[in-house]
């Protein structure tokens, strides 16, 4: 049996949550960008925030493919996870590509864990060895680059960074980005100062 044939609702268009940039107010390095943002959802709230887009980018810096983020809040519990596909990083003359790039975050109550998938990663076209281990750091002309970061806030908040490219006075970017913990929860296809 086949399903019927019914008419789309359609709804009105909303702001493009994908893409917010800002001035050289509070940063350093001239201007921030996140593309594919969810925003924060709060602890203990039952929701879901999500964004995504088929293509993104920041001109002169990076594009990608199939952006993804979604953050999710149950009483006792935050799930997040951004992804992106066909990342192309260029800071300052070095050129960081793969195929695929994911972050997850989960924060239930008294713990928290996370992980990040990097496939096909290369380095000026030089393909780089993923060990999968927390904050793996390869040195990049200038400055470094964290694979799987993760950090643990005072508050016991983990963010996971699947990739973090820092380049000091040039640009820091972190792609595939996932937050959960006690204060709640959010992800980023892309968060870039530069």
């Amino acid at each position: 049996m086949w399903p019927a044939v019914g008419r789309a609702q359609l709804l009105p268009p909303l702001p493009d949550p994908t893409l917010i940039v800002t001035g050289p107010v509070g940063t350093l390095l001239g201007a921030t960008a996140v593309l594919g943002g969810t925003g924060t959802i709060v602890a203990g709230t039952s929701d879901v925030l999500q964004a995504s887009d088929l293509t993104g980018g920041i001109p002169s810096l990076l594009t990608g493919e199939t952006l993804h983020a979604v953050t999710i809040g149950y009483p006792d519990q935050i799930d997040s996870e951004a992804s992106l596909a066909a990342l192309a990083l260029n800071v300052a003359g070095t050129s960081i590509g793969a195929d695929f790039v994911m972050s997850r975050a989960t924060a239930v109550v008294g713990s928290s864990i996370g992980a990040s998938n990097i496939d096909g990663l290369a380095i000026n076209g030089v393909p780089i060895w993923v060990s999968g281990a927390p904050n793996q750091t390869i040195g990049i002309p200038g400055g470094l680059l964290v694979l799987n970061e993760q950090q643990s806030l005072p508050d016991g908040t983990l963010v996971v960074n699947a990739l973090h490219a820092i380049v000091s006075g040039v640009a820091d970017v972190a792609v595939a980005s996932a937050m959960a913990g006690l204060s709640g929860g959010s992800a980023k296809a892309v968060q870039a100062s530069y």
